[in-house]
């Protein structure tokens, strides 16, 4: 179990039945009461946020989850899911589109990520800062578009759709921001 000057942010705790990411912890000692620990948690099966008060010096009820991150490498989808390798026994896992969401457009072959596993189950993906994608549909830039800081719709090689500067053309490698989903750099291919 862990102590409440134990909850710092990023540490992965298991409360009531559910395994939780601390993402803020404030320690308050106020002039008249005992001292106490707010603490913002993310569950990490639904990505819902929740705030809970523990009282300083008292056990939690938190302990460690039973929780596991592992390497692997992204290599097809198929109708059921995504298909990932492990980086170390080469096995190959089997992932159902609903945990994946999103992230979708932004997996491509080869794409090396971490999957986070609470009791043997996959909940959730994630996936590097940023990536390197192509260009392969926008409308073509006019000459002189660079002064003004406009932005127009690009499809990537992956569907992924971004907001990218009037310059950009097709064929163009982007840096995309996986945590934010925006045009970050071109890269010289």
């Amino acid at each position: 179990m862990y102590d409440t000057t134990e909850l710092k942010k990023g540490l992965k705790i298991e409360f009531e039945d559910k395994a939780f990411l601390v993402i803020k912890s404030d320690f308050t000692n106020p002039g008249k009461g005992s001292a106490f620990v707010k603490v913002k948690l993310r569950n990490l099966e639904s990505g819902a946020v929740i705030e809970r008060t523990f009282k300083s010096g008292v056990s939690t009820g938190c302990s460690a989850p039973d929780c596991e991150d592992m390497d692997v490498e992204y290599m097809y989808d198929d109708l059921d899911g995504y298909n990932f390798m492990n980086q170390k026994t080469f096995e190959t896992i089997h992932i159902n589109k609903e945990l994946i969401g999103e992230s979708k457009g932004y997996l491509q072959e080869g794409i090396k990520l971490s999957l986070l596993f609470y009791k043997g189950k996959a909940i959730s993906v994630e996936l590097p800062n940023f990536v390197v994608l192509k260009v392969v549909e926008t409308d073509p830039g006019l000459k002189g578009d660079t002064a003004t800081g406009g932005l127009k719709k690009a499809i990537m090689d992956t569907g992924l759709q971004v907001n990218v500067p009037l310059f950009i053309k097709e064929g163009e490698l982007l840096k995309i921001d996986t945590r934010t989903g925006d045009y970050s750099e071109r890269v010289k291919g």
